[in-house]
């Protein structure tokens, strides 16, 4: 690829990192998510954000899956919670003080993959708007939830949510309809519920609460598939540890589509996976390091 042309294209470049850092100059991100059965979601979140450069990332999950998310993960740092055998071994909406000691902790909370659409996840998502200040990225089932909480909530949170819908989610969690184009619909939504809304697709639009927008240009088809979606959040998450959002949110896409393309480039549309994405990302991250 065109290094030059891609470096070009891209809405910000990333800066090069202080010779005298640590790792907690890069942020903290805690991500929730899983239920039986949905222990690659989150896993493929928190490797996203540890190849996306947060400084620390924990993963919260439900006691359910958490001996299986622990041997998924050997960089991120994994925390239970109470889960219900009754509901798809789902979160119950309860936290552990472990949980909120890292909560309390952390710059940014991401939540949604593989977290089930059940009463526990509605719960979860209110105290976590309430009890944290962190800033929250809102994927898959956590729009489900918000669609359960009161329409206020977005309005109320000390920082504006990241929320990361396809357009189905933009219609059946959000409640909206693309019209008269994505851009505006987008637009629409981030201004009247003050949050940012990343509405995902061909062309994933970025739309902030002041009316601006970005539009992304890269990605390819092979990246329709499952995961695909995860792997952007904690890209997400991890880029928020370490910019503000106006920065953070147009390089997560860009980048997270950039990488599909080197994915592509070497395994073909059919062939790649989510994984080969994450694989990617460093090279992707390197082809717009600032020099």
């Amino acid at each position: 690829m065109d290094k030059t042309a891609i470096r070009a294209a891209a809405p910000m470049l990333l800066p090069r990192r202080a010779r005298e850092s640590s790792k907690r100059d890069y942020g903290r991100l805690l991500i929730v998510g899983g239920s039986t059965g949905f222990s690659g979601a989150p896993t493929l979140a928190s490797r996203a954000a540890v190849r996306a450069g947060a400084g620390l990332v924990y993963l919260a999950v439900p006691q359910s899956i958490y001996q299986i998310a622990a041997v998924k993960n050997d960089e991120a740092m994994v925390l239970p919670l109470p889960s219900n055998a009754l509901m798809n071994g789902c979160v119950t909406g309860l936290t552990t003080p472990q949980f909120d000691a890292a909560a309390a902790r952390c710059d940014v909370i991401a939540a949604g993959p593989g977290l089930g659409r059940a009463d526990g996840a509605v719960r979860l998502l209110s105290s976590l708007g309430k009890k944290y200040g962190a800033q929250l990225v809102l994927d898959a089932d956590a729009l489900w939830a918000l669609s359960k909480l009161r329409p206020d909530y977005l309005a109320g949170l000390e920082r504006p949510a990241v929320l990361t819908p396809h357009e189905g989610e933009f219609r059946h969690c959000l409640g909206c309809e693309i019209s008269p184009s994505r851009p505006e619909a987008a637009c629409r939504y981030a201004v009247e519920h003050r949050c940012i809304l990343v509405l995902k697709g061909a062309d994933t639009v970025a739309a902030f609460p002041d009316g601006t927008y970005y539009v992304n240009q890269t990605g390819n088809p092979g990246l329709a598939r499952g995961g695909s979606g995860d792997a952007l959040t904690g890209i997400m998450g991890a880029l928020l540890c370490q910019f503000q959002p106006e920065k953070a949110v147009p390089l997560a896409v860009f980048l997270h589509g950039l990488a599909g393309d080197l994915a592509a480039e070497a395994r073909g549309e059919y062939g790649m996976t989510v994984t080969d994405v994450i694989d990617f990302l460093p090279e992707a991250m390197k082809l717009i390091m600032e020099e």
